[in-house]
């Protein structure tokens, strides 16, 4: 695990999935760091890592199918099925109003268990909105699999719900292997503990 945790810290720096700096979030809030898992598209052997990664811990799971959260997870999820040989479905963000009008694209059935894989989780509660709209498809929900956990409170979110969590690293566990490989100072380092630790 220390090595899969080093050289996911190296491939996150390498590809610029995280970044370091001054960054205005969605919420309006400033972050000392920033991570966009939407560019490791651009780095296959990355993205062949981050999907074993994956699949390392989803070989303990049982599952039917892989369900992938638009938008970041979705190349990854098409890796992890690769990898793996499993089938992928995906709920789109909007209904389609011609055609099928489907909600979720690719093939399942009803009663079906899914493991769901997303890049991050922060509170869990966006993942509780997936979630809902798989089950109202059918679908049985038992496991989340996120490549980072940003330890803000998503594994207790989403046990209250009855859903197991999963994640490949922990943010705080990547940030000592930033410091400890030289690729953040010591300085960028306390600003982003502190802001994990709410005292940014």
């Amino acid at each position: 695990m220390q090595n899969t945790l080093a050289d996911l810290a190296a491939d996150l720096v390498t590809s610029g999935c995280v970044r370091f700096g001054e960054f205005k979030l969605k919420s309006g809030l400033i972050s000392p760091f920033y991570l966009d898992m939407r560019r490791l598209v651009s780095y296959p052997d990355a993205l062949r890592r981050v999907a074993r990664a994956y699949a390392g811990l989803l070989g303990n799971l049982s599952f039917d199918r892989l369900v992938g959260i638009p938008y970041a997870a979705l190349p990854i999820g098409t890796a992890v099925a690769l990898e793996m040989n499993r089938p992928l479905i995906y709920p789109r963000r909007e209904a389609k109003e011609y055609g099928t009008r489907a909600s979720i694209e690719g093939v399942y059935e009803p009663g079906e268990v899914v493991a769901i894989i997303d890049d991050l989780a922060t509170t869990g509660e966006t993942k509780i909105e997936t979630i809902r709209k798989l089950e109202e498809a059918g679908l049985v929900v038992r496991d989340i699999i996120v490549l980072i956990d940003r330890e803000q409170g998503a594994p207790d979110t989403l046990g209250r719900a009855g859903y197991a969590f999963h994640a490949v690293a922990k943010i705080g566990d990547l940030l000592d292997a930033w410091r400890d490989s030289r690729a953040i100072s010591e300085a960028q380092y306390n600003d982003v503990r502190a802001y994990l630790d709410g005292s940014f």
